[in-house]
């Protein structure tokens, strides 16, 4: 009989201390999923019959996924190869990592923020460096520009960060990048762009990339706004060599076909869709008065969900959500995530939420009682 706590082959030390990146947790029939920032509505009409005739499954997909490339490059006014698709932002992260850092190198981004980042900077063999975020939770950036070094190969920026809400201005972005070496990828992670409301938000794909700061690629994807988180495609735009880099260590064939195309038909309904998200940014907007009405100090939100600085107390308080049929996302000592849903989902959760802020400790970070 084997022991199966020990791993049978020779596997790096820093992989075998790794845990494996967890999802939000499931929910039944009964409870609401507010773990995972999904969109709660379903695919549109035309983008659920793109998919469906997207039937021949014995054949391989582009692997550029060269439509949508196309498409997007044509939307933003950049070249077909300022564009990459991946299977989810996330993966178009990992090829940067991976072009960028390896031993002895160092991957500098704002903590707490994507729970994925230090995984990444390990996987590449890279150490991760982990900048504070300030009292409001927001990226301290001068503090990022301050701990680059000559091992610095990357640095990844959150906007608006998750999980805790904020965006990074457009000023406070142009200063950053004019701070960091030009020889230094910068990542401007925007997973969430399309939920921002504040007129000062950086935007990456209209106003950078290729135009006058080439070291900075910005990230967005089709799973958040445009609902298709279980088809997995996301695109990246920048200069047109680094992507090439990327594109180098990539899963070859990991954007399926019919993830393509129903990013297609996705941007064809896209009025559509973004009314939708424009409903999802009024129940946030709508739910953040309502915690802080209740008595919670929470910073400002600007993607799906809201960030309960909870503490110590984490733990229990999101054990109190789920009781209720809320399946929120805690981050032990530190704070719980809780995606903007269903309607009825936002006035259950303003509810437990002002049932549970007075028992936190006087003086705690997330009571802004009097």
């Amino acid at each position: 009989m084997t022991d199966d706590s020990t791993i049978p082959v020779r596997v790096r030390p820093e992989i075998a201390a790794l845990p494996p990146y967890k999802q939000g947790k499931q929910a039944d029939a009964t409870a609401f999923k507010l773990s995972s920032n999904e969109n709660p509505f379903e695919p549109l009409a035309g983008v659920l019959e793109a998919v469906q005739a997207a039937t021949a499954l014995n054949r391989y997909p582009d692997a550029s996924a060269g439509r949508l490339r196309r498409r997007i490059a044509e939307r933003f006014g950049v070249s077909d190869d300022a564009v990459h698709i991946g299977a989810g932002s996330v993966s178009i992260l990992t090829q940067l990592v991976l072009a960028t850092s390896g031993p002895g190198d160092e991957v500098i981004f704002a903590w707490r923020s994507f729970e994925a980042y230090p995984g990444l900077a390990i996987i590449a063999g890279a150490t991760p460096v982990q900048i504070p975020l300030t009292d409001d939770f927001r990226h301290d950036l001068p503090a990022m520009a301050a701990a680059v070094t000559d091992r610095t190969r990357a640095i990844i920026v959150c906007s608006p960060n998750n999980p805790t809400g904020p965006i990074v201005t457009q000023a406070e972005f142009d200063e950053f990048v004019a701070a960091v070496p030009a020889d230094i990828l910068i990542i401007l992670d925007e997973a969430y762009a399309e939920f921002v409301t504040d007129p000062d938000a950086v935007d990456g794909l209209r106003t950078l990339g290729t135009e006058g700061h080439p070291n900075v690629v910005a990230l967005r994807t089709f799973s958040k706004a445009y609902g298709l988180a279980g088809l997995r495609v996301g695109y990246a735009i920048g200069h047109s060599r680094i992507l090439d880099a990327a594109r180098s260590t990539s899963i070859p064939l990991s954007v399926t076909a019919q993830a393509e195309v129903a990013a297609l038909a996705s941007l064809e309904v896209e009025d559509e869709l973004l009314d939708r998200v424009r409903l999802i940014a009024e129940r946030r907007d709508r739910a953040l008065s309502g915690l802080r009405a209740a008595g919670w100090q929470v910073p400002d939100a600007q993607g799906n969900f809201l960030w309960l600085p909870t503490g110590a107390e984490t733990l229990a308080l999101a054990a109190r959500f789920e009781e209720a049929g809320l399946i929120v996302r805690p981050f032990a000592g530190d704070g719980i995530r809780i995606s903007i849903g269903e309607e009825d989902a936002v006035e259950k959760v303003l509810a437990i939420a002002a049932s549970v802020v007075e028992d936190l400790p006087e003086g705690h970070a997330g009571r802004g009682l009097a």
